[in-house]
């Protein structure tokens, strides 16, 4: 482990000071994502002030806020650029340079994004953490933080960022066929968006939609750790979710290795 440290350390670095150099970008982006949770605020609390009712379809109006918010906290820090990263390296050439050092493909992606993520939970975990703790605190009169599921929210954090990157980087290798991915990349995260529950919860899908998507990888990918936070799974859900979470990571894991063998005889570069 210290070798492999000693390794890659030198691409969290340079993912670090890559985030660094358009940090102006990056908090404009964070910002007018916070504004579009403010918005999904309003809309839900005009919601359940027309139905009277204090719950929709399970969730009451302080676990819709805070879902949308932890929501968002999830997908910004278990982002991940994997794709398009890959397929940008495929299409001008420089893939060929990460190829003739003594390194492994997909962890130099990896550490060079650790360092990028770096930044992000610098700037946005703690206030917003902070932020939807006070909300629930202000809303019930009672400290709703719950320290095991902090914990283990953290844990399927984790998780759900290892496999948004390894199925990024399995999607970034149909580069090696389409060449550029800009416009399909942009359908996916679309996509992703929408089955992840990132969108709204899954728990509001028809109950044979909802069970089929808690299946699938994408759920992993946010709605499981916003569940957790917020206490809405069980003892027993949570055990079934993270075991589903380390079934998928294994899987890209594997399937971005057997795909890396097979494309990389083939490459081609554009112009090269």
């Amino acid at each position: 482990m210290r070798k492999l440290l000693r390794i890659y350390k030198p691409f969290t670095r340079a993912g670090v000071l890559m985030a660094a150099q358009y940090r102006a970008n990056f908090i404009c982006f964070i910002v007018g994502d916070i504004l579009r949770c403010f918005i999904n605020y309003f809309l839900w609390h005009t919601v359940f002030n027309s139905g009277g009712a204090e719950t929709f379809m399970g969730f009451s109006e302080i676990d819709m806020v805070s879902y949308i918010f932890i929501s968002f906290l999830t997908a910004t820090i278990a982002y991940s650029d994997g794709a398009f990263a890959v397929g940008e390296e495929i299409r001008d050439g420089n893939i060929s340079m990460r190829l003739i050092k003594p390194i492994r493909f997909d962890l130099s992606f990896l550490f060079q994004e650790l360092g990028e993520r770096t930044l992000a939970l610098s700037i946005a975990f703690v206030p917003l953490v902070a932020g939807v703790e006070l909300f629930r605190y202000f809303m019930t009169g009672t400290v709703m933080f719950n320290p095991l599921s902090f914990l283990l929210y953290l844990v399927s954090l984790t998780l759900a960022y290892l496999i948004t990157f390894y199925f990024n980087v399995c999607y970034g290798y149909s580069a090696f066929v389409l060449k550029n991915l800009w416009g399909s990349n942009l359908t996916k995260e679309c996509i992703v968006s929408f089955l992840s529950g990132a969108v709204i919860p899954l728990a509001f899908m028809p109950a044979w939609l909802g069970g089929v998507l808690n299946l699938l990888p994408f759920a992993a990918l946010s709605y499981t750790p916003v569940m957790i936070y917020i206490g809405k799974l069980d003892a027993q859900g949570i055990i079934i979710s993270l075991a589903l979470q380390v079934f998928w990571l294994a899987f890209f894991y594997a399937l971005q290795q057997l795909i890396w063998k097979a494309c990389v005889k083939r490459l081609s570069v554009q112009g090269g």
